[in-house]
């Protein structure tokens, strides 16, 4: 087995207000598998050059999420994977992020939640040993240290190659330097991964330029049950993929998710817990900002506006650019295509740009 070991992701908080971790369960259930080897793998990329696309895709879940009893408290569980690539045009991938978001979401029998809605969460990544595979389950590397030996896998290959030889049909890792280090299930991975080149455009990145990843999270927007009106545990995270060469932004790819959980004055959860849950880009029109708030465009084409924008700016830049009390922008050039509030835009660029 290779014995270079491969430093694993971590995206390490900026922003004091993202620092604590408050109402975070660490869930851990992957299946374990034996191997003689701790030896992460190594990336072997094939050479790319000239401009790559940028691509980015959030996977989120609610399915696990339960209705609360007199006996126990109800959950709204979240996990919400996130997978950045650049990808050239014959498809090889050049470099590839991956994080997952975890959230807990606590109410009881009364519909009262339990969970501070103040709390804002950590990312796996961010967690790092504390997400506790290695201490709760016996595992020989953390969740950060897995994915980052996926993500090194799949740089150098088509997403083609990468179908053919990383993964068992069980989802399991096939190739043996993989399987040294990922011992967790990857088939869900590497559908994101191939989601991700398939979003992937030319946004201005070369090959070359440093990949980020970042996501930005709250639930402050959620709700006790009030009349008819049902409770919503909600969960808000914006996420970036980001490209950077010199302290410039060179491509930048942004998303969001709005994901709920309603549920009755008595805790019981409502909400089709398997349905799919859309984000932000992926409702397009259906997002409602035109319709219901007569905005100039929808959240989608905003969001797309403001990251062409700040393209080719530094992240210093951005963190400047004027905004008004609302923090939408009052720059004119911005204004004119961009009128929702900007702050958390800036606060994530700030984020990527340090990790």
């Amino acid at each position: 087995m290779k014995k270079k070991y491969l430093a694993a992701l971590s995206l390490t908080l900026v922003l004091a207000m993202f620092s604590g971790c408050t109402g975070t369960t660490v869930v851990y259930s992957p299946t374990i598998v034996n191997t003689e080897s701790t030896a992460p793998v190594e990336s072997t990329k094939a050479p790319v050059e000239g401009a790559v696309k940028t691509g980015l895709a959030i996977i989120p879940t609610i399915s696990e999420s339960t209705s609360a009893t007199a006996d126990a408290e109800g959950e709204a569980k979240y996990d919400v994977t996130a997978i950045a690539v650049t990808v050239a045009d014959n498809g090889i991938i050049e470099s590839c992020r991956i994080d997952s978001l975890p959230v807990s979401i606590k109410f009881d029998h009364t519909g009262a939640f339990t969970t501070d809605l103040a709390s804002t969460f950590s990312t796996k990544n961010e967690l790092g040993e504390s997400y506790g595979m290695k201490a709760y389950g016996g595992a020989k590397h953390e969740w950060n240290e897995q994915v980052a030996a996926l993500a090194a896998y799949a740089e150098g290959k088509t997403v083609e190659q990468l179908r053919s030889g990383a993964i068992t049909e069980a989802g399991m890792a096939a190739d043996a330097d993989l399987a040294s280090t990922a011992t967790i299930y990857l088939g869900g991975f590497v559908s994101g991964i191939e989601t991700a080149v398939a979003n992937a455009t030319h946004m201005g990145a070369q090959a070359g330029d440093e990949l980020k990843l970042a996501v930005m999270n709250k639930i402050a927007g959620s709700k006790t049950p009030e009349g008819e009106n049902p409770g919503v545990a909600q969960l808000d995270a914006d996420i970036v993929a980001m490209t950077m060469k010199d302290n410039t932004i060179t491509s930048c790819y942004l998303d969001s998710v709005q994901a709920k959980v309603e549920f009755d004055s008595t805790g019981t959860i409502t909400t089709d817990l398997n349905a799919p849950v859309l984000t932000k880009n992926q409702l397009g029109e259906n997002y409602g900002m035109k319709a219901w708030g007569n905005a100039i465009a929808e959240w989608d084409a905003q969001a797309a506006a403001f990251t062409a924008y700040i393209t080719g700016k530094t992240p210093d830049e951005v963190a400047g650019i004027a905004v008004n009390e609302k923090t939408a922008p009052t720059d004119a050039d911005l204004s004119s295509s961009v009128t929702i509030s900007i702050g958390g835009f800036q606060a994530l660029i700030a984020k990527a740009a340090n990790s």
